[in-house]
């Protein structure tokens, strides 16, 4: 371990923990002192809403702490059931699953539906609970090159089997905030009777003319099988879900090992997301002010000079290339009181070194006037 960690420190690619003392809000406690925020995915800003705060605190005196056991055995406890139904209607679905995480949500499902004589074919560029969830099904793998649509279909056209094909892409991709184009992927799984599993995790809540997500974006209501999407994000609080069928739920609750062998989330984080999607529903200021300071700042950005990759959503990577240049943003931004952790391998791929701005609903454009005027100054001083 000691050679393995100073290697790591060699090549700029060592991690350590930060402790932020405060909500996530656009400005936090961090060391002391005060920080602008900018790469949280708190994206509407909901995780400090006093509504929401309201109901789980409202939860959390009716029904205590924690779940304190599996689903299956006392931990099912009563704002599940209200949860689900609402997740289900806001993504237009016959049932919902609520599981532990995200990750928890990808793994088990994917290695409950998928089998060794099945074939998954995967967008090169998915999140890594799809990449480890395929690996743990155990079925036949088939990388497609990211977002390419004629390489998916020739692999699908090419393989031979009776086991079940699916295909499984993000919709909008985590490190680069590109958007998957799920129309055409749709056309593809229908033509050759392939289930499709979309993660929208980074999409539910931002994605769609109301942020139900990718579905409403592409205008393919009803023809994704399996939604995966989690709570943790632009909902503000904690938990992943699966939502389709009921005979896929119904399969998950008696197959999923995430699912069967995980602790209930707590009743308060439960009471607050039921909460937020309900706002979410009705409320699309949150939506349009996220979007308004996403286009803020690209714009800003670009006139500077600097590089947004194919970034279409409120995840806005700024390239760095190296390592190294990557570790000096971060801290040029850290001495101007903002905070926009490096991105650098193996999350993103060698020589794509970036820092990744998400802006929230609930920055003010003085915010982001601050925050492009030290990335102005940043572009001199590092950019040599």
């Amino acid at each position: 371990m000691d050679k393995e960690l100073e290697k790591l420190k060699k090549e700029n690619l060592y991690r350590s923990l930060r402790i932020i003392e405060s909500a996530q809000k656009p400005k936090v406690r961090i060391e002391g002192k005060e920080f602008l925020l900018f790469s949280s995915n708190n994206y509407l800003g909901l995780s400090n809403n006093p509504i929401i705060k309201k109901k789980a605190a409202e939860a959390l005196k009716k029904y205590g702490c924690g779940a304190c056991a599996s689903r299956l055995i006392s931990g099912n406890v009563e704002p599940y059931v209200s949860l689900e139904k609402t997740i289900a209607r806001f993504k237009g679905t016959k049932e919902a699953l609520v599981f532990s995480s995200g990750y928890a949500a990808n793994v088990g499902t994917i290695s409950t539906i998928a089998e060794s004589s099945d074939t998954i074919f995967s967008d090169a560029l998915n999140h890594a609970s799809i990449i480890d969830g395929c690996r743990l099904s155990r079925a036949q793998i088939k990388i497609y090159n990211h977002k390419d649509v004629n390489h998916l279909e020739d692999l699908v056209k090419k393989t031979k089997g009776r086991g079940k094909k699916i295909i499984i892409t993000d919709s909008i991709f985590s490190m680069d905030g590109d958007i998957a184009p799920l129309g055409d992927i749709q056309k593809v799984a229908k033509k050759y009777g392939c289930l499709l599993f979309v993660d929208d995790a980074h999409a539910t809540g931002t994605l769609g003319k109301r942020g139900r997500g990718s579905a409403e974006f592409f205008n393919i209501n009803g023809k994704i099988d399996i939604y995966m999407g989690t709570l943790s994000k632009a909902v503000g609080s904690v938990g992943g879900f699966i939502a389709g069928k009921r005979k896929l739920i119904e399969f998950l609750i008696n197959r999923s090992r995430s699912f069967i062998y995980s602790t209930g989330l707590p009743p308060s984080a439960l009471a607050a997301s039921q909460s937020a999607l309900e706002l979410i529903e009705k409320d699309l200021s949150y939506l349009n002010n996220l979007k308004r300071n996403e286009k803020l700042i690209k714009e800003g950005l670009e006139e500077i000079g600097y590089d947004t990759m194919e970034s279409e959503t409120q995840i806005i990577p700024v390239l760095m290339e190296t390592e190294e240049r990557a570790i000096k943003a971060f801290h040029f931004l850290f001495k101007n009181n903002i905070f926009v952790p490096a991105i650098r391998p193996p999350t993103v791929p060698k020589g794509k070194a970036r820092l990744r701005i998400t802006p929230m609903a609930s920055h003010t454009r003085k915010d982001i006037e601050y925050l492009l005027d030290v990335f102005a100054k940043m572009k001199k001083a590092i950019f040599k």
